[in-house]
Formats: C-alpha cells, structure tokens, sequence
C-alpha cells in the first residue's frame, strides 16, 4: 500500500472538496434530513376553498410562533378543495377541533399557515382539517389584477355609444326611467372622456405593485428594522423613567438629612466660608508657594535619590582630612 504522500494529489483534493460541499449542504437542511438525530416532525393536512397564493416552505405558526413548514399543495378535484399539506415539530398539541387559516405575512403577498389548537383529545398523524375549519383571506392585490385585466378588455368607445343609444331610446319616456336613463348617459361619455387617464392610472397601479414585489425583501426589513427602533426607544423611554424616579427618590432622601442635621449643618457651613475667605485672600501667596515647590522637590529628591546619604555639592569649600576621617570617610 502506498504512503499517503506518494500517491496523486489530485483525486485527494477532488474527494476533499466534495466532502466538504456535502457537510456544508448537510449543515444547511439538517431539517429536511428524514433522521430521528436531527428532530422529528408531524404531517398533516387542511382543505381550503383556494389556495390563497400559499406555497410549499412557507412557515406554520402557532401563537405565532414558528412550529414547522408547509410541505405541498394539491388540487382535490373530486372534493371541490385544495389541500394544503404541512409538517409541524413534535410536542405540539393540536386538539381534535384545531382551526387552519392562511394569513398574510408581508404586505406584498407572503402567506403563512396559522394553526390555533382547539377542541379535547389530539389530532391523530395524517389528519385532515375541513372545510368547515378553514379559512382563507382576501386578496385585494389579486382584485386589483383582475380589475385592471378586465378594464383592459372594455371598449369605452363602443359602451358609451350603446348606453347613449339606450338613453335615445327611452328619450321619450316618464318618471325615474328617463331620469336614471339620463344619468347614464352622462356616465358613459365621462368614462369615454376619461379613457386614456382611466388605462394611464391602471398602468401606473401596475408598476407600482410590480416596484413593491420586487422590493418585498427590502421592505420586509424595513418594517423589522422599524420594530427594532421602537423597541430600543422603549427600552431606552423605560431606562429614562427608572433614573427620573431614583433621582427624584434621591432628593427626598438628601431633604430629609438636611432637615435632620441642620443645626450641626449651619455651623460648619459658616465656618467653610470662613476658610475659604483666608484662602482667598493669600491665594498671590499659595500660588508663590508652590511655584517655589516644584524645584525644591526636584533637587530634593536628586540629593537623596542615590542612597541612604545625602550628595552635597559645595563650591570653593575646604574640608581638611582629620574632619572627613572623623566623620568616617577615610
């Protein structure tokens, strides 16, 4: 068997690169591997009159907490539904009467599965949620689409032109015929007059929802961002209220103490003025003294920073040898 070092590094280097591919892919969808090590999760599914715009990954809250995915959605034919399937994590109870509403998570059209747990007993594996149980929401970004399909497809031209030939029809009738006939008539050539700006608007509706769909990641984060602010300024307002109320508690505290010991107070307050009187009358001699300071510690502490003795320097003095071995520095 060859050494390690002797054989071709290349294949070596391929086989690593993939293994590490393969661990970080791992690592990323530990919660798609069908392993008991990596959590387990319960399927079930609810039946909804439509889909609602929800879509497989989308979350599964409860109280509004994340609780699992959804895993598929399918047409049932036969039963006139659509059946969304979804997967949550075990250890959540999900009574026998537990409601399923799709919700809306974005403003620009993300859906989720909100689950509220009802009823006794549990929701058995692979159980159903009726109809009866379900609901769905509204879809005001997708009325906004069909109506500005639909009003694409009208020939202003030709409806004011069939409504006018309506009112001259009936020009010769009495009482609210004619009158409701009149109006509209008048309608119809407002809307004719308004055909260009009426499409301009509807075109307009359209790049903008377009501008927000495609923005729906940064809006998302935005709004995120906005809850994060006012939950800084809360905890900061909180913060501000606390240091208010210790400082005010602070105050009636030091009142109190002035109040208690105001006669030891008075007495030494009369003579701090005092004090402070003669120190502001010599203050020309304090500041002398400690110009005069800062040399004399500096030559103090050279003369006796050397040792246990004291260095003097002394110029043009004479000192006769009996008296220095006297002293002892022989």
């Amino acid at each position: 068997m060859k050494p390690f070092r002797e054989r071709n590094p290349i294949p070596i280097a391929v086989g690593g690169l993939l293994a590490i591919a393969l661990l970080l892919l791992g690592s990323f969808n530990l919660d798609k591997i069908p392993l008991p090590i990596f959590g387990r999760t319960t399927a079930y599914q609810a039946a909804f009159t439509n889909a609602a715009g929800i879509a497989r990954e989308n979350e599964v809250r409860v109280a509004g907490v994340r609780v699992g995915s959804v895993t598929g959605v399918s047409l049932d034919v036969p039963g006139k539904q659509v059946l969304v399937k979804f997967q949550v994590d075990q250890g959540i109870d999900l009574g026998e009467e537990t409601k399923a509403a799709i919700k809306l998570k974005t403003l620009l059209g993300t859906k989720y599965l909100e689950l509220t747990p009802a009823g006794t007993g549990r929701l058995a594996k692979g159980d159903t949620i009726p109809l009866a149980r379900t609901t769905v929401p509204f879809q005001i970004y997708d009325a906004f689409n069909q109506l500005s399909a639909t009003i694409d497809q009208v020939d202003t031209k030709k409806l004011a032109l069939a409504l006018d030939t309506l009112a001259d029809t009936f020009r010769d009738s009495k009482g609210n015929a004619r009158s409701a006939l009149t109006g509209l008539s008048a309608l119809s050539r407002t809307i004719s007059s308004r055909d260009a700006q009426l499409a301009e608007l509807l075109a307009g509706t359209k790049k903008v929802t377009a501008a927000l769909a495609a923005r729906d990641s940064e809006l998302t984060k935005l709004i995120g961002d906005a809850d994060l602010v006012m939950q800084v300024v809360l905890a900061r307002r909180q913060a501000i209220s606390a240091l208010l109320n210790d400082t005010s508690r602070l105050a009636t505290q030091l009142t109190s103490l002035v109040r208690a010991n105001r006669a030891q107070l008075d007495p030494l307050l009369d003579n701090l003025h005092s004090v402070v009187g003669v120190l502001k009358s010599n203050l020309g001699n304090l500041d002398k003294a400690v110009a005069s300071l800062g040399p004399f510690a500096r030559y103090t502490a050279n003369a006796t920073g050397n040792g246990t003795w004291l260095d003097v320097y002394s110029e043009n003095l004479v000192v006769s040898d009996q008296l220095l071995c006297a002293l002892g520095a022989c």
